[in-house]
């Protein structure tokens, strides 16, 4: 649907789009038919602002709705619902999740054009529940570094290798996310115990919020 694409922004998912555009044939070109936004969320409404009204506009946030795009009418958003660093290439997005959203048809067949071409499986997101859509990945993604490194922390005052956490951590996604383990079993003073041991470490109170939502 685009032969040339402006992609705007150089960062972890401006960098990877870019390099993924290049190998499908499509030029990355200064006045493409689309301006993709690949920016902070925050600069994502001056910089839609500051260009002339024409081309097809579109953003990669997942959180920031279609109305920072004004004042253009022609506009989606695709978000890749992956996790991306600049150290790594546009094999990141193989096989990723996309949120993608528009205001109508046209719009919603372009965003899906382009996270097709992306490598990505895109699904359609509503503009108004793009803030819990964006809760839901921060806490899949952001708090699992949260808990890898709380877990890590218990782990080394434990003389325990934190390395050892990651295997477990993949089968438990492996199996589907099937709770095992004290809380599941019913067994509280099993969980008691934990509560106690991790007395003094700073980790009371996320130990208790993550064992209270995970009470069956």
């Amino acid at each position: 649907m685009f032969t040339t694409i402006t992609v705007i922004g150089a960062g972890r998912a401006g960098s990877a789009i870019a390099a993924r555009l290049r190998e499908r044939g499509i030029a990355v070109a200064p006045d493409g038919e689309l301006r993709l936004l690949c920016v902070p969320d925050g600069a994502i409404a001056e910089v839609a602002a500051a260009i002339e009204p024409g081309p097809w506009m579109a953003h990669v946030s997942g959180g920031t709705p279609l109305a920072a795009l004004c004042p253009h009418t022609r506009r989606f958003s695709v978000h890749p619902l992956q996790t991306l660093t600049q150290t790594r290439g546009p094999e990141q997005l193989d096989g990723a999740f996309a949120a993608v959203t528009a205001d109508d048809v046209d719009g919603r067949a372009r965003a899906r054009w382009l996270a097709e071409t992306l490598g990505l499986i895109p699904f359609a997101l509503a503009d108004d529940q793009r803030a819990a859509y964006h809760a839901g990945a921060s806490i899949a993604s952001n708090f699992l570094v949260t808990l890898y490194r709380s877990a890590a922390q218990l782990f080394e005052e434990a003389g325990a290798p934190p390395e050892a956490l990651v295997p477990l951590m993949r089968r438990t996604i492996e199996n589907g996310f099937e709770l095992t383990g004290p809380i599941a079993r019913g067994d509280w003073e099993t969980v008691e115990r934990h509560r106690s041991a991790i007395e003094g470490s700073g980790l009371e109170r996320v130990y208790d919020a993550l064992a209270e939502v995970t009470r069956p």
